[in-house]
């Protein structure tokens, strides 16, 4: 192991962990402020990514890629809202679980009847396929803008929630809906409006996922059991908690893919430690999660609720 390699893998995983930030903070706010359980986030995340390829293709410009999700995941989430979870509210969590599933099939339906089942392969334009050169130590220039841009959103999303008078009746909404309610602020356009946004976030996401992964049917599922993981770690509700704990998580999640290997063929084969390695990696940021649960069940950073 070189101290290279290192540093390359500790960015990787601040990489991965913002990009969980980005799935994570939409679904805590939804989760946590609002009570609905969305496994269709996972959905919103894939049609961003594919909004993005294909209008980056048809343009020529990542840039209007972007805006597209942003804008699919706004108009989407909007009208989701509206149809089916503004009618789900005052349900059982199980029967939001249902209600998101049948989403989560429908929507991984549509998508492979307009695109197909094959993936879609996003390029990136040539300003973003260099390298950046930090402390004489170079790393990809597009994984260097998913870190910025996770973190302006983190800012964003913390200025929104503790700032501004929208998050203070959100978080007052998410205590009291009936007074807040009652003092005339209309509960229902905000609680959309939280929806559209966290819908948003996912869209962005599956954008700037794109270029690293390949845009394919149902890529949303597997990404959101580790975006719960997140979310449990970091506290329900807790949009700084979901930072931390999608870096955390992030840097567990690739320092231990890749040295959790090389650490086993100390002790066996060849053989064993590359069958056993991934398979035990993959297992520790559950193992992490399982921790955090006996130790501080509300989560390492949990939301500081309206009193």
């Amino acid at each position: 192991m070189t101290v290279s390699l290192l540093i390359a893998q500790l960015l990787n995983g601040l990489q991965y962990g913002v990009m969980l930030f980005l799935l994570a903070a939409g679904l805590t706010l939804v989760f946590g402020i609002m009570s609905f359980v969305n496994l269709a986030h996972g959905s919103l995340y894939m049609l961003g990514a594919y909004a993005a390829a294909v209008v980056g293709v048809q343009t020529g410009s990542f840039t209007l890629g972007v805006l597209a999700a942003i804008a699919t995941g706004v108009v989407v989430g909007a009208v989701l809202e509206w149809v089916a979870v503004s009618r789900l509210y005052r349900r059982d969590h199980l029967d939001h679980v249902l209600a998101t599933f049948g989403l989560v099939l429908f929507f991984n339906e549509v998508v492979r009847m307009i695109w197909g089942p094959q993936p879609v392969f996003v390029s990136l334009p040539e300003s973003l396929s260099g390298t950046v050169d930090l402390l004489g130590f170079s790393y990809p220039t597009y994984r260097f803008l998913i870190i910025v841009v996770g973190l302006l959103v983190a800012a964003g999303s913390q200025w929104l929630i503790h700032r501004t008078r929208v998050g203070m009746l959100i978080r007052a909404g998410s205590v009291n809906p009936q007074l807040v309610g009652a003092l005339g602020v209309n509960i229902r356009l905000l609680n959309a409006m939280l929806f559209a946004l966290g819908a948003a976030l996912a869209a962005l996401a599956g954008a700037m996922a794109g270029p690293i992964l390949s845009v394919q049917t149902g890529m949303g599922e597997p990404v959101l059991i580790t975006t719960l993981v997140v979310i449990v770690i970091g506290g329900i509700g807790s949009v700084h908690g979901a930072l931390y704990a999608g870096i955390i998580v992030g840097i567990v999640d690739t320092l231990g893919r890749t040295f959790l290997p090389m650490l086993i063929r100390e002790f066996a084969d060849r053989e064993v430690a590359n069958a056993a390695g991934p398979a035990l990696a993959s297992m520790l940021i559950y193992l992490l999660m399982a921790l955090v649960l006996a130790w501080r069940p509300q989560g390492l950073f949990p939301a500081h609720k309206v009193k």
